[in-house]
């Protein structure tokens, strides 16, 4: 038979486990509700970069620079489409690659998901990189040996990802 100082122990001690448990339970949840809130603020400042980057302006100036836009080389492009020659036409450029590379920071530093970007954006991307990289990477030669960085490292986190994909089919 237990005796009441036996008893008490018993008590005590399904009651430390019961708090334990409780207070793992709350940690739980609160983890959760923090991850859900995460998550939630990813999309929303996604859409708002979605919603920008797809405004009718932009989609106009993105569908000249890309089904528009010819050269032959580097200097070519330069001398059509450079700051020196015509500003228009590079703050029109240089304005939508810039936008890019501003998401592959925001990617980089795991503010937004890099899947939901290739959902939305990952074609716009690798069409942006696939005809301007070559430019890009000239800029880099003559002018900023860091310019638009980010811009390339978005490209290539969507070209991962298209080909994990390609894989799964």
């Amino acid at each position: 038979m237990l005796d009441i100082t036996s008893i008490s122990a018993i008590v005590a001690a399904a009651g430390v486990l019961v708090g334990v448990l409780l207070s793992y339970l709350e940690v739980r949840n609160l983890v959760r509700q923090r991850e859900t809130e995460v998550e939630t603020r990813q999309a929303q400042l996604f859409m708002q970069l979605y919603d920008h980057y797809y405004n009718k302006d932009t989609m106009k100036d993105e569908s000249e620079v890309i089904f528009q836009w010819e050269w032959k080389d580097f200097k070519d492009f330069w001398q059509k489409y450079g700051p020196e020659t015509n500003i228009e036409a590079f703050s029109k450029w240089d304005s939508l690659e810039t936008y890019i590379k501003g998401v592959g920071v925001l990617v980089k530093r795991k503010l937004i998901d890099p899947d939901l970007v290739k959902d939305l954006m990952g074609t716009s991307i690798i069409l942006h990189w696939e005809k301007f990289g070559s430019v890009v990477k000239e800029i880099r030669r003559h002018y900023w040996p860091h310019a638009y960085e980010w811009y390339e490292y978005l490209y290539n986190e969507m070209k991962k990802r298209e080909q994990q994909l390609a894989k799964t089919r």
